[in-house]
């Protein structure tokens, strides 16, 4: 049976009407077979989140990318090894952590042989829901964080502003505490102001370890 959308433990600031239910490895299975919005015609796969089932910590990113799209696992490619470097500098082990995004296929646009990263709508990131809520109520993290906006809204709310509210640390229900911060795409377009961005990640990230 799904579980109900008010489960404590899916502490999602926007509503969900349905929750599937079973481990993560039959979430995963199930997303394969989504056709709840149409990025599943394009993409070449689902791409579901990874990690520990019990982890204490959840990052959660926006959508996949060309390199996730293709490999089919989050935070792989350019975005993925400046996060990596951002954990380990933080003290951070990946592999106890649970990684996933709020939008499990890639959305793009094509440019000749390009595709180019497009932005998901509010209709596929809402279709899209369900599946982030079944992650959080199977995890139970204890700590979740946000990478980028779209994330951080889908936490906080549409009134979240990731450049005002960056690092600030936030109760989500009774059983969790959640940040949100840079997303590692965002650094790498960042230009100028790219190693600021990533100062402030590596030092959010080593935040993590206080509120434990």
């Amino acid at each position: 049976m799904p579980r109900p959308p008010q489960d404590p433990f899916i502490p999602l600031a926007k509503p969900v009407r349905e929750v599937p239910d079973g481990s993560i490895a039959a979430l995963r299975r199930k997303a394969r077979a989504c056709h709840a919005c149409p990025l599943w015609k394009p993409a070449t796969q689902t791409v579901f989140g990874d990690g520990p089932a019990d982890a204490d910590v959840m990052l959660i990113g926006e959508q996949p990318g060309l390199h996730e799209d293709r490999e089919g696992e989050p935070f792989v490619g350019p975005a993925g090894h400046v996060l990596d470097r951002a954990l380990a500098e933080a003290g951070l082990d990946r592999g106890a952590l649970y990684m996933t995004n709020t939008v499990k296929h890639f959305k793009y646009e094509q440019r000749g042989t390009a595709k180019l990263h497009k932005r998901a709508s509010a209709a596929e990131q809402a279709a899209c829901r369900m599946w982030l809520a079944a992650e959080l109520a199977r995890v139970r993290p204890k700590i979740v964080i946000a990478l980028g906006a779209m994330a951080a809204q889908t936490l906080f709310g549409n009134t979240f502003r990731l450049t005002r509210e960056r690092g600030e640390w936030r109760q989500l229900g009774e059983h969790a505490r959640g940040m949100a911060t840079w997303h590692p795409s965002a650094i790498l377009r960042g230009r100028e102001r790219s190693a600021e961005m990533y100062r402030q990640l590596v030092e959010d990230l080593r935040s993590i370890a206080r509120q434990r």
